[in-house]
């Protein structure tokens, strides 16, 4: 990459296409050869380890176990829970052979002989599966609750696809539990809820609104969904993760029930959970600028990245790097996670271009005259603010920096979500309002009814993000039936 490839499209006038270039040419993914699939190329895999990470380690302190289910899902599992399957039909992979034979042309093709008995779904999710086998796991109070969650991938043959937004195969965690009553599963899919949102605040820097979603809007199988709603750069909306309480329908499809204290049979009650590498592109679309990435300290998979600056054959080269090499250990005894360059291939200019491209949070530069006066350049890459700390600062230094560049992404975000939040009290303002070049939330009336719910959808493309969390209950009329109304909703065209 030259510093003349990393100029990206202009975010302001196209930015789906600046989405698109910048996560191929920060050498995050590149296209597969499958439709709608994509490579993770080493530095975007590292990004997904990280959010994996720091998710699976809050998960195992809530009580939750990893597990693994099976990839492939019978056909007739699906159709037991009428709703669920209704969800996912136009979206599933189907696999109805097990063997493949040769042509008299050459071709390859199924073998019309090794049709399987039953057709298998590729899993678009895995509730149905997950309670076949809780169904011989569970036989008494005393196996509840059932905490469990599983890293996996799942298949949606989606028509329109986006690199990590909207994908053919998609890598997730799935979380499943079951519990003996429904007030204990609702309080716990509230709880993941809750867990998704403080990682995406803390983690992420991503300001976004928490509430449930529309009967229209729900998870195909649950009774709720709670959702979390983030505003992207270019006014749209995109849904980071959701938990459902999905109260006892899969437990009554797959006769999933266990003997309680006094001996009764009942039918357990379930919740299901995840995110995916959605966060990726909500990342990317919530942060990054016009020079490329633009990522939190927390979940960057290197805070810092160092480079040495010498020429090839001068006499400061190895007392340079020696400084280099020092300064990388002392950062990393602090768990401070520091790349360090010393590739005499490139020019330092196409260095800089290349980790601003990546979204690094601190650059160090350390040249011929901070060796002599012990010091070292850092630039921060949120404000491109340059100064030159002394080296027996630099872990204070570095540690209150990364810490200044969370905090200063996350309020950069929440001031754009705040200034493009508008509330409106009349159809005509909220058709204005989503014809703005950055729609943005709108917080209106709606009174309650799918029909209503559907006709705004179809006349503006604008959708009920979620019924917010916290909000006062205010007697009004619905914008666009003039139904009474008791509560604002969060609408937007989205992902």
């Amino acid at each position: 990459m030259s510093s003349q490839q990393a100029v990206l499209p202009n975010k302001k006038e196209d930015f789906s296409q600046w989405y698109n270039t910048l996560v191929k040419k920060a050498d995050l993914i590149e296209d597969s050869a499958v439709r709608g699939c994509m490579v993770f190329k080493p530095y975007g895999f590292a990004l997904w380890e990280r959010i994996q990470k720091v998710l699976d380690e809050a998960f195992k302190r809530t009580g939750h176990q990893n597990a693994y289910f099976p990839l492939f899902i019978p056909l007739s599992y699906l159709s037991k829970e009428a709703g669920h399957v209704e969800g996912f039909a136009k979206e599933s992979a189907i696999v109805t052979h097990y063997r493949l034979r040769k042509r008299a042309d050459g071709k390859i093709v199924p073998d019309p002989t090794a049709a399987l008995e039953e057709p298998l779904v590729v899993r678009p999710t895995s509730e149905t599966i997950i309670w076949h086998t809780y169904s011989k796991w569970i036989q008494s109070y005393r196996d509840l609750p059932l905490l469990l969650n599983q890293w996996a991938n799942v298949v949606r043959w989606e028509m329109r696809t986006r690199p990590f937004l909207r994908t053919a195969e998609i890598l997730w965690q799935e979380g499943h539990t079951a519990h003996a009553t429904a007030q204990e599963a609702q309080t716990h899919a509230r709880k993941m809820h809750d867990l998704y949102t403080d990682f995406i605040t803390q983690y992420l820097a991503i300001p976004h609104i928490q509430g449930e979603k529309s009967a229209h809007e729900r998870f195909a199988g649950a009774l709720n969904t709670y959702t979390m709603e983030a505003l992207m750069q270019d006014g749209k909306a995109l849904q980071l993760g959701t938990s459902h309480f999905l109260g006892q329908n899969f437990s009554k499809s797959f006769d999933v029930r266990f003997s309680d204290q006094q001996g009764k049979l009942q039918y357990a009650w379930g919740t299901s959970w995840g995110v995916t590498t959605r966060l990726i592109g909500a990342l990317i679309m919530t942060h990054s600028d016009q020079k490329g990435l633009l990522l939190p300290p927390k979940i960057a998979p290197y805070q810092v990245v160092i480079i040495p600056l010498y020429k090839k054959n001068s006499p400061e080269k190895k007392d340079i790097l020696t400084y280099a090499e020092n300064l990388q250990k002392k950062l990393q005894a602090h768990n401070i996670r520091t790349q360090l360059d010393t590739h005499d291939t490139q020019s330092p200019g196409w260095k800089f271009t290349a980790y601003e491209l990546k979204g690094i949070p601190l650059r160090l530069v350390i040249g011929p005259r901070d060796l002599a006066q012990k010091q070292v350049e850092v630039t921060r890459r949120d404000t491109q603010e340059k100064e030159s700390i002394p080296q027996e600062n630099i872990v204070a230094t570095v540690q209150q920096m990364l810490d200044t560049i969370q905090q200063n992404m996350y309020s950069k975000a929440l001031a754009f979500q705040e200034s493009h939040t508008t509330q409106v009290d009349d159809y005509e303002d909220f058709k204005a309002t989503l014809n703005q070049d950055i729609p943005g939330f709108i917080s209106a009336h709606w009174d309650g009814t799918t029909e209503t719910e559907k006709k705004i959808q179809e006349e503006t493309k604008a959708t009920i993000r979620c019924l917010p969390q916290d909000v006062s209950p205010e007697r009004a009329t619905c914008i666009y039936s003039g139904k009474p109304s008791t509560q604002r909703v969060l609408f937007a065209k989205a992902y």
